[in-house]
């Protein structure tokens, strides 16, 4: 057929102008849904909707996962799907698929990449998919076809697969050379989407930069450079299972995916994907914004003083960010948040140091990155103003840490003797108390010849995972550096030294864009605690606990977990000492730290509470107090506090309870709190005399001393209000007497889900909830499997004859069973879907049961009148399992009581299956267990039983010769 005019994305190849990426992708788009018929559908978000295993959306057909597994819903829009096309997002950084830490140093590694693909769903397969791909390349956009080679799926003997001809004669017909079309192994052309589930051969077509006639099939998938594949497509036609063995899938499909950068290099005739216009113009806009030489496309030694890299750099990672920020991943602290952490503070660190660009270069880029790719993903044209301002005050964050950083690398460098690892204790600072990437400092040692000392440096981390675990192990004593022996403590209240006074832990201020603003304390060291004595002096290298005369640092109480954060010494700004854990004891505050340098009694310091972790921790305890009123709200006022514990992550809380939470009972109170929450409650906290705080009705407290005067937090009324004669506002809202650090409006909470509910003991139950985005992440996982669930109900309803079919319904609902019992989700919701699971888990088991027999009886049937009233039947059947094997011989056995059995039954796998049954006639002379065994032994395999009944396997290789064996062994007993 004649390529209508509309399809040509450009002139023919070798002419005046080249196609746009613009016009690149509009081509694939518009030559499958309108030539080929398929439905064209936007780009999925890259944060994955319901799939906790996922940082990112990192391939096309991630959103089409439910369909190929068959777990879909009947009923869904995504069930209807036949033939689809459509350009995904896709980001590879962090988890199995991570390209970050290549990005830069080479011209073709992106952290962001668009993802063509075209899919069909039980409907063509690969005759059409050959053809479309063909017609496409060749015919619209006009790559010469000498130029293209296509591999193909070779075999292979040891999982018993052939080569895949079918699709190599596609291609032959389609006249592609055979010199042209090759076969690769295993690894190279077979896709599997995991461990067990789809997966089948695939085909790739491969790209010769050098043409020029000659013929490239030797460097075909070796790496080179001049040979690159453009195109992969997958024909979905096994499925694996937990076995390891692969069966025929119900229905085919194809899941082919080209990623646009490699093709539009090809189709501008460029040799890197930075020369193409999906980034010429943001490299233009960072020459402008900084002044540097113009980007020369230099790798390795030739890129003197990393500027190409740098450029390379900067330019994939603001395209990253501007994706993620509107898909609504913004840089944070744990998962995919963490990650785009990293990838901005990397961005930002070339544009200063390499580029040496002013504040904001990263951020002036958004607008060319929204010119660049907003037409075909216009989510990025409406966020852009956002987008720029996450940028912006994330940039202005790290600058200063950035600077620090460099500082403290410098000196301790200069301090170093020649061809030394960089200390462990100096990165780990960097690490925890300035945000530091670690793949960043290693770049930065990287470039002054030097290494970090890795050995040691996992050491710490796993001390910190150790103590953030839940500190030190039953029957271990504590930490001797941050728990004060009662001679220290006396000395130091004989000798005067004063509490520390830790009042600044309560200045932080809503900034005018509602972020919070939390402001450094200057202090003096008073005293030095290491090994269960006092010091006035610890040396570097040395872990102690610091007792200061002031703190801004929150110390471990209430139920709150510690600050951390770090401190330096007043005009040493390049030295940090980290802040691990805090404590109290005695009215003493002690941090927990380790000494870089030597730290001495006197010393003036300035403290820097780790943010992100107080406001998560700030951010959880007043959802611990929402929580707590709409408990009592919901079970009533008997509802009393029994413990509570804070942390980044999450809040746990204990409280009185006559029997076990209802789903209702878990949904009302997740909706008191979202009521709250939505309100946007002022919380209100002043210090009150204890005796005038405890006549409050209503207040909440628990069963702990309190200190006179003492913290009262109140959700929306003011503290004097609550604390007027005769006031009843406290049994209105939340009023509790509380030392932890709050929000100053509920608002900031976002969300709340209770995540898990159990009793402790008879009388009390232990909740565990999350906030924020976290709990919206529960929400969703719980959505995408109940969706799941109802998909696995709808297909139990229907009429189902076949026995792996229903074994593998059986095997989905255990599996599903297990997910939604270990992943975090609303507690209601797991109930709800346990309940649902546990129902539909009987009913196929009891359908399971149910086709054996029916299957067993027809085989039976079939048997007897072969065999009428025989002593002795032994035979071949087909059968699924060892279980209906066993059922045809019981069944036999009891409609001709006088009869001895011995079954065989093929496997496709190789294995042959054997179960027999000795009538009680025959007993002691005749034994099952001993006829098994024989029969099996001869087909090299294990047997086992009883006298009466036995079973076992073996190799399909001696099933003659077990036959002949099986009525010997018999005639002998008989």
């Amino acid at each position: 057929l004649a390529v209508p005019w509309r399809w040509r994305c450009s002139p023919r190849r070798g002419g005046a102008s080249c196609p746009s990426a613009g016009q690149i992708r509009a081509a694939f788009l518009r030559f499958f849904e309108e030539r080929h018929g398929h439905r064209r559908l936007p780009s999925a978000p890259v944060r994955p909707r319901g799939d906790p295993r996922l940082l990112f959306v990192n391939a096309g057909m991630n959103q089409f996962k439910p369909i190929f597994l068959g777990t879909v819903h009947p009923r869904s829009e995504l069930a209807q799907h036949r033939r689809v096309v459509n350009s995904q997002k896709c980001v590879r950084a962090g988890g199995k698929h991570n390209d970050l830490e290549d990005v830069g140093r080479d011209t073709y590694h992106h952290t962001f990449f668009e993802m063509l693909g075209n899919w069909s769903f039980g409907d063509y397969f690969k005759e059409e998919a050959c053809s479309m791909a063909w017609e496409l390349l060749t015919e619209v956009y006009e790559i010469p076809r000498d130029r293209l080679y296509v591999t193909y799926f070779g075999g292979d003997s040891s999982l018993g697969l052939s080569a895949d001809e079918e699709c190599r004669d596609v291609w032959l017909r389609l006249g592609v050379p055979a010199s042209h079309v090759l076969p690769f192994p295993l690894k190279d052309n077979f896709w599997e989407m995991g461990d067990t589930g789809p997966c089948g051969p695939c085909t790739e077509i491969h790209y010769d930069h050098v043409g020029g006639g000659r013929n490239a099939a030797a460097l075909v998938n070796q790496g080179s450079p001049d040979v690159v594949e453009i195109w992969n497509l997958v024909f979905m036609q096994y499925s694996r299972e937990v076995d390891g063995n692969l069966l025929p899938l119900p229905q085919h499909h194809v899941d082919t995916g080209m990623g646009l950068e490699r093709l539009v290099t090809v189709l501008q005739n460029k040799r890197s994907n930075y020369d193409t216009d999906l980034f010429t113009p943001i490299l233009d806009a960072i020459h402008k914004g900084c002044g540097a030489p113009r980007y020369q496309g230099l790798v390795g030694d030739a890129d003197v003083g990393r500027v190409n890299m740098a450029y390379r750099v900067v330019a994939d990672h603001v395209r990253t960010l501007c994706v993620c920020i509107t898909d609504g991943i913004y840089p944070g602290f744990s998962g995919a948040e963490l990650v785009l952490r990293r990838i901005l503070r990397r961005a930002v660190r070339f544009c200063s140091e390499v580029l040496q660009a002013p504040p904001g270069l990263l951020a002036s880029l958004v607008p060319t990155v929204v010119e660049v790719l907003g037409d075909a993903y216009p989510e990025l044209t409406r966020n852009a103003n956002q987008i720029n301002d996450i940028i912006n005050e994330n940039e202005a964050a790290f600058l200063s840490s950035l600077e620090r950083g460099r500082r403290i690398i410098e000196r301790t460098v200069q301090q170093m003797e020649p061809s030394t690892n960089f200390p462990a204790e100096v990165a780990w600072s960097l690490y925890g108390s300035l945000g530091f990437p670690l793949d960043l400092i290693d770049l930065m040692l990287e470039e002054k010849g030097m290494s970090l000392d890795s050995a040691a440096f996992n050491e710490l981390a796993l001390e910190d995972a150790k103590r953030k675990a839940g500190g030190p192990q039953a029957g271990q004593p504590g930490n001797t550096n941050t728990h004060l022996d009662v001679h220290s403590l006396a000395w130091l209240q004989s000798s005067n030294v004063p509490a520390t006074d830790d009042s600044p832990k309560y200045s932080y201020t809503l900034g005018q864009h509602g972020q919070y603003e939390f402001s450094p304390c200057q202090a003096t060291v008073l005293m030095l605690y290491r090994d269960q004595s006092l010091h006035k002096e610890v040396g570097a290298g040395q872990r102690c606990g610091v007792i200061l005369d002031r703190t801004n640092f929150y110390a471990e109480q209430g139920g709150q977990d510690s600050d951390q954060g770090y401190m330096i010494r007043l005009g040493q700004q390049d030295v940090l000492f980290p802040v691990e854990a805090v404590h109290l004891c005695g009215g003493y505050v002690i941090h927990e730290v380790t000494a870089v340098e030597t730290l001495r009694a006197g010393d003036q310091v300035q403290l820097f509470v780790d943010e992100a972790q107080r406001l998560a921790c700030m951010t959880n305890h007043t959802a611990t107090h929402l929580l707590n009123f709409a408990l009592r709200c919901v079970l009533g006022d008997s509802t009393e506090q029994r413990g509570s514990h804070v942390t980044a992550e999450q809040l746990r809380f204990d409280f009185d309870t006559k029997g076990h939470v209802t789903v209702e009972q878990l949904q009302q109170v997740e909706q008191v709190v979202q009521d709250l929450i939505h309100k946007n409650e002022v919380v209100h906290m002043a210090e009150v005399p204890l005796a005038l705080a405890r006549r409050v009705q209503g207040l909440r407290t628990v069963d702990e001393g309190y200190p006179d005067p003492v913290r009262i937090v109140s959700l929306g009324v003011p503290v004097e209000n609550v604390l007027a004669c005769d006031s009843k506002a406290a049994m209105q809202t939340s009023v509790e007497l509380c030392c932890g650090t709050h929000l100053l409006q509920t608002g900031s909470v976002e969300d709340l889900a209770i995540i898990s509910e159990r009793q402790l003991v008879k009388g009390i139950s232990r909740v565990i909830a999350v906030t924020g985005g976290r709990a919206k992440e529960a929400r969703e996982v719980g959505q995408c499997l109940a969706m799941e669930v109802d998909s696995v109900s709808l297909r139990m309803k229907q009429r189902i004859t076949s026995i792996p079919e229903m074994q593998n319904l059986s095997k989905e609902v255990g599996q599903l069973t297990k997910v939604v019992s270990s992943t975090a989700m609303p507690q209601w919701q797991r109930k709800e879907l346990q309940t649902i699971l546990k129902a539909l888990q009987r009913t196929a088991n009891t359908a399971v049961k149910k086709l054996e027999l029916q299957q067993a009886e027809k085989e039976a049937q079939i048997l007897l009148a072969k065999y009428c009233n025989q002593p002795v039947i032994i035979d071949t059947v087909p059968a699924d399992s060892l279980s209906i094997l066993m059922k045809v011989v019981n069944q036999l056995c009891d409609k001709s009581p006088g009869t001895s059995v011995l079954l065989l039954s093929p496997q496709a796998s190789g294995e042959v299956l054997c179960a027999c049954q000795v009538s009680k006639n025959c007993l002691p002379a005749f034994s099952a267990a001993d006829w098994a065994v024989a029969v099996c032994t001869q087909m090299e395999g294990k047997a086992g039983g009883s006298p009466i009944v036995a079973k076992g396997s073996g190799n399909a290789r001696g099933m003659q010769g077990a036959l002949t064996t099986a009525l010997e062994f018999a005639q002998s007993k008989l």
